[in-house]
């Protein structure tokens, strides 16, 4: 199967950062008090369910992933950039990580307990979204939870040129959608939003990121 061309340059473009960029990412540990909470709640829905393990999609170099499993979680990342694996893996060898698109997880129907989105979806353009929370979905347990958080806006496109630490260039597209659109794409793939977040932008950001708590309802089986 022919790769989409925007999955190739998500890829190109974060090897080349991947190093400034686990440099700047925040440790989830010094995240905003309502960030903490939304993963603390992810962690204790997913936990409580036992449903198997949780997958951290586009998952960088793993401080999230290793904040999950802190929590309780039995949690792998999956990115599609091997240099950000690669980095992953070495700071958390206890960990497992994984090479590979949100769009095609390498886990059989139902076996995952959990997904998390954690600020990787925005890459995709707008079509591609229900093919991503269609993988979602077919990879969770009926019963199984996933969290996706993102930035909004109001059907934004930007394009940068530079990525983290402004060094080589390092093309970045990102999509803003609004809140209800995402909500009505995770409704659309058969998912049941359990909870919604809107925050503010934070000092320098410009736009507001909102989280949805999603569900797979017991008795699907897509």
């Amino acid at each position: 199967m022919t790769e989409a061309p925007h999955l190739n340059a998500i890829r190109q473009s974060y090897d080349t950062v991947a190093a400034d960029y686990a440099t700047f990412v925040k440790d989830p540990g010094a995240l905003d008090p309502l960030s903490r909470a939304v993963l603390a709640a992810f962690a204790e829905l997913v936990t409580a369910a036992g449903l198997g393990p949780t997958a951290d999609v586009g998952c960088g170099p793993g401080k999230v992933t290793a904040y999950l499993s802190g929590l309780g979680v039995d949690a792998f990342g999956v990115d599609l950039s091997p240099r950000m694996v690669e980095l992953a893996r070495a700071a958390h060898p206890d960990l497992r990580f994984d090479v590979g698109a949100m769009s095609a997880l390498a886990a059989d129907d139902g076996e995952l307990g959990g997904v998390l989105a954690f600020y990787s979806t925005h890459h995709l353009p707008p079509e591609s979204l229900p093919g991503a929370f269609a993988e979602f979905l077919r990879a969770l347990a009926p019963g199984g939870h996933l969290l996706l958080v993102t930035r909004v806006g109001e059907e934004e496109h930007q394009r940068r040129t530079y990525g983290y630490g402004g060094g080589d260039p390092a093309p970045f597209d990102s999509y803003r959608l609004p809140t209800d659109r995402i909500a009505g794409l995770l409704e659309q793939a058969g998912f049941a939003v359990t909870g919604q977040t809107l925050q503010a932008p934070e000092e320098g950001a410009k736009r507001p990121v909102a989280g949805f708590l999603a569900r797979k309802p017991e008795g699907c089986r897509a």
